[in-house]
């Protein structure tokens, strides 16, 4: 879908592709948590509760000595580390360019980290032993390889129960394989391509990826790091895969750098200044609400700059990278969307009702597809920035009044604070989406509800007349086959920026000469 952004500024940009940036998945073997379970797992294995803390290294130092066996048959590196280590995705990039890796494991890290896991404790009621769950420390292992289809990656595997399992893969790498295998040419830098010879050919492949079969890719990944699964397969369920972070990006390419340098702070100051929290809402398709905070901070950067907007651990991020401007969305907690599930009945036929989205991967393709429209969302307000140029010509033309086939319509003051007021209803969040009618704007431009039938009336009348005007100077449009309006781009454009200059330009231009 084309979106404002990209045909306001189609001279100067090469495209726009959308797929995963960064998934981070987890494995869970769910039956270990069910009341009673694991008790009873240790009882088919003969194993009391007193010898439990034997049987556990036992099985820790299988996870072990798979790890040391897999680095040494590959003639690479284990490093093992008493403390949580940041930046092992660094650590092992470095590895790879020093040693030339190019293709299979990189290094094998151990290190100490903070994880849930089961112990033996006494219950002071029955005064027997019993299985609690609580955080502990333990060493975890991450295996990190340069796989032949999703580029580096990493897999990490606890070494005490319940052997929860992560894999990290990155959306880029495996995209820029795929070209590789087909021969399309591409400027690749740092985790961004700049640029794709076939940009139809590379959207066709990330919208395969969205529709890809994960359990079996990580099943295999869990077999080869984890020894003790073919043990717990005999009497429990295999792992439970979620997704525990999506990032889904959309990249919109621009011919150089310096034609997106141009334009980039009024880009940021419009992001940071005009979205409220209403709008950030509905970027990620919320109605307004008051439960959880809207955050938007800003950052420079030596290699950029970025602006963040957080709502209840999932965020928009708009950033640059060399000639690519990036929106991306980050999916922590799905249960804030909606998925469309089919049931069928008893009499045979299909019933369909919109869920909670959960974490399971069978909905991987909704994650990018909410993620995608919120960028697109994004992008679309975006292109009200105001960007210097035609600006004044647009000004005249709206405090000019028109004459449409022998109709006439009134001038705009764009300054002044009815017209502002009218200006700032029409751009209610709200609006975004659905669009409006001349009851939404009743609401928006009066706080009280009418005295009166007669007053009622008058109110309806003077909102028919005002979404006349607007329609007259371009401002919005009707939706075909309803009663339903919507902002034209050039009302956007417009209307944004007279609310700009009256709420900031003016006020701080005669503070400064003053």
């Amino acid at each position: 879908m084309t979106t404002l952004f990209e045909t306001k500024y189609e001279d100067k940009i090469l495209g726009k592709l959308t797929t995963v940036d960064r998934v981070i998945f987890n494995g869970y073997l769910t039956s270990f948590y069910l009341p009673g379970f694991f008790k009873r797992f240790l009882s088919r294995q003969d194993v009391l509760l007193k010898d439990f803390s034997r049987h556990v290294q036992k099985a820790t130092a299988t996870i072990k000595q798979n790890a040391l066996k897999t680095a040494e048959d590959a003639g690479r590196p284990y490093m093992y580390f008493k403390h949580t280590v940041r930046h092992k995705d660094d650590l092992a990039k470095r590895i790879a360019k020093k040693d030339g890796i190019t293709q299979g494991l990189i290094c094998v890290l151990g290190t100490l980290e903070l994880r849930h896991s089961f112990e033996i404790q006494p219950n002071k009621k029955t005064h027997q032993l019993d299985v609690v769950r609580r955080l502990r420390k333990c060493i975890h292992y991450y295996f990190y390889y340069i796989d032949s289809e999703f580029g580096l990656m990493h897999a990490r595997v606890q070494s005490w129960f319940p052997f929860e399992i992560q894999v990290y893969i990155n959306g880029r790498e495996w995209l820029a394989r795929q070209l590789d295998k087909r021969g399309i040419g591409y400027q690749r830098y740092e985790n961004a391509l700049l640029s794709i010879d076939d940009l139809k050919t590379a959207q066709r492949l990330c919208e395969r990826l969205r529709h890809r079969k994960w359990p079996r890719y990580l099943n295999a990944v869990a077999r080869r790091i984890n020894p003790w699964l073919c043990v717990v397969r005999k009497h429990a369920r295999g792992y439970y895969w979620v997704i525990d972070e999506c990032e889904v990006a959309t990249d919109v390419m621009w011919r150089d750098r310096a034609s997106l340098t141009r334009i980039m702070p009024e880009l940021f100051d419009y992001a940071i200044r005009a979205f409220s929290a209403t709008n950030v809402m509905r970027f990620l398709g919320r109605k307004f609400c008051i439960n959880g905070d809207v955050v938007t901070d800003h950052r420079r950067r030596p290699e950029g700059r970025r602006v963040k907007h957080r709502l209840k651990n999932n965020w928009l991020k708009m950033y640059d990278k060399y000639s690519v401007l990036r929106v991306e969305t980050t999916i922590n907690n799905p249960r804030e969307f909606r998925v469309l599930r089919v049931f069928p009945t008893r009499k045979g036929r299909k019933k369909r009702r919109w869920y909670q989205m959960n974490k399971g991967v069978s909905n991987f393709w909704r994650y990018i597809q909410v993620a995608e429209k919120a960028n697109e969302r994004y992008l679309d307000a975006l292109a009200q920035a105001p960007i210097k140029g035609k600006a004044v010509t647009e000004l005249d033309d709206l405090c000019r009044s028109r004459t449409i086939k022998g109709k006439q319509y009134p001038k705009f003051n764009p300054v002044s604070a009815q017209d502002c007021a009218l200006f700032r209803a029409v751009l209610a969040g709200e609006h975004l989406i659905n669009g409006f009618r001349n009851r939404n704007l009743q609401a928006q431009l009066y706080s009280k509800p009418p005295s009166s039938p007669q007053e009622a009336n008058s109110r309806c009348s003077r909102v028919c007349r005002l979404i006349r005007k607007l329609r007259g100077h371009r401002l919005i449009a009707k939706v075909p086959r309803s009663r339903l309006y919507r902002v034209t781009a050039r009302g956007q454009r417009i209307m944004s920026a007279a609310l700009l200059y009256r709420d900031v330009g003016f006020p701080d231009t005669l503070a400064s000469a003053a």
